[in-house]
């Protein structure tokens, strides 16, 4: 097993560098991941303060990448929230979206959620940053109050997003929401679905990356998780299921679909693997930096393409 994923690994790599790609930096995504969990106070939405320096902190990154960049700013309950988003490629055109939140829920440090797909945003950013042209536009998108108790909410900080692209009437290639990506489990029994007859298809071992979608949403999904697929040194899995299924919108990606865009959502499945899930142990020594470095390749592979 071992064998395999290094030859894959040296494969993916190999075609990576020939095509003048870079590749994801686990020593970068640690030092994104160390800076998010060791806030003075939790990124929730009680602490303005800390999400202002956060939104600061992501916006510095996008920056340093070379992402032209613009803010979102909205009012809930007296208090401005933003969301912070970087573009690569054409101007104009039709626009891939890709989003992760950075808030967390309650007071705890969210390494895995949703540090995990910050860290993996902000590495896409310096990785497009290389790319000397694209025939589309990447919006790369940092969002706030995803947590309780916003969540479903016209509040979420995805749901001011997608509203202001259909208000515009932007085109919208796709959309994937990064979401819970660093944590990895090899033994038997440790990945858990809302069916239990899931686990015949799947398998018990929480291992691989998750590509999500509903049923009825275009063929986006399918693209860009076959794309994931060909092109990662991971298990990568499609899971497709009717929206009312528990999880299966259980991020940004459902305000999306909201307004009729093709959204999926790429994740290591939260809390039916990961039982740190919303618990102060949610802690960045508890992740698998190699295979969320491995799911960034994937990702941006699938992105390059598309």
């Amino acid at each position: 097993m071992h064998l395999r994923l290094s030859l894959l690994t040296y494969l993916l790599l190999s075609t990576l560098y020939a095509s003048g790609f870079d590749t994801a930096d686990s020593v970068r995504l640690r030092q994104h991941l160390t800076y998010l969990t060791a806030t003075p106070q939790p990124r929730n939405y009680q602490q303005v303060a800390v999400l202002d320096t956060v939104a600061a902190y992501i916006n510095q990154q996008l920056h340093s990448a070379g992402a032209r960049l613009s803010d979102q700013p909205y009012e809930v309950g007296g208090q401005i929230y933003r969301n912070v988003i970087g573009s690569f490629g054409p101007v104009d055109g039709p626009r891939l979206i890709v989003g992760a939140h950075y808030d967390v829920c309650g007071d705890q440090p969210g390494a895995d959620d949703n540090g995990s797909g910050v860290a993996a945003l902000l590495e896409l950013a310096r990785l497009l940053g290389q790319q000397p042209q694209l025939s589309y536009r990447v919006d790369l998108v940092a969002y706030t109050l995803e947590e309780p108790p916003f969540f479903r909410t016209k509040n979420m900080g995805s749901y001011v997003h997608a509203k202001s692209l259909h208000d515009q009437g932007v085109t919208v290639r796709g959309m994937v929401a990064l979401e819970t990506l660093g944590y990895y489990d090899d033994r038997k029994g440790s990945q858990d679905y809302p069916v239990g007859l899931l686990s015949l298809i799947y398998g018990t071992r929480g291992n691989y990356l998750t590509v999500a979608q509903k049923f009825g949403n275009g063929s986006f999904g399918r693209q860009f998780a076959r794309r994931c697929r060909q092109e990662a040194a991971l298990p990568v899995k499609r899971f497709k299921a009717p929206a009312w299924l528990p999880g299966i919108d259980f991020s940004d990606h459902l305000n999306y679909w909201q307004f009729g865009y093709s959204a999926v959502l790429v994740t290591d499945t939260a809390f039916y693997r990961n039982k740190h899930y919303h618990e102060p142990t949610d802690t960045l020594d508890r992740l698998d930096l190699r295979r969320l470095s491995l799911a960034v390749d994937a990702v941006l592979a699938a992105l390059v393409e598309a």
